[in-house]
């Protein structure tokens, strides 16, 4: 709750990545908030208080994962609402003349888009989602200690590039420092 506040504020695309894994963090405790409570919870050096604010934190997620579904797979409304945000925006930004950098590293990431829903088995997914789950997997790979190819290691710099321009337009629209044309 705490890094999410703050990654929120700061990057929204470490944000939605973090909650991702949040979300696989809340399945591998099987939704249980004793193991949460245990295994994740107790380890923060926090006050009791604030301690207390974070359990809510993981019941409300353990609400809406239940609620909406997404107990074995997918991610809740409330990240989903993140993708949809940085979707408008992101259509907003190609739509804009004064915007060459980012349109620039988009059409450069766009032959790694295209290729990974190529692989996705015809999975209709948001190309914005298709580059979250791309630098989600690399990550959970590297967590898992396994090899990554140049190939792979070349289109996930690409595609952490891109994001981390969508992430600093977003923090600039929400600051209202970005002026684009409706």
């Amino acid at each position: 709750m705490i890094v999410a506040r703050e990654k929120r504020k700061e990057n929204i695309a470490e944000y939605l990545l973090y909650m991702w894994q949040i979300e696989d963090l809340i399945r591998a405790n099987r939704f249980e908030m004793e193991s949460i409570r245990q295994h994740v919870i107790g380890r923060y050096d926090q006050p009791e208080a604030v301690k207390a604010e974070i359990e809510r934190w993981y019941e409300e997620l353990i609400d809406m994962m239940r609620s909406e579904g997404v107990m074995e797979k997918g991610h809740i409304q409330l990240n989903k609402n993140v993708i949809i945000a940085l979707t408008d925006l992101h259509l907003r930004l190609l739509k804009e003349p004064n915007e060459m950098i980012y349109s620039a590293a988009y059409y450069k990431t766009l032959p790694y888009i295209v290729q990974l829903r190529a692989k996705s088995g015809g999975e209709e997914v948001p190309e914005l989602e298709t580059c979250f789950n791309a630098i989600y997997g690399y990550l959970m790979l590297r967590m898992q200690g396994k090899e990554i190819s140049e190939k792979t290691l070349e289109g996930i710099k690409q595609i952490s590039t891109f994001l981390a321009i969508l992430a600093e337009k977003y923090r600039e629209d929400q600051r209202g420092e970005l002026k684009l044309e409706d």
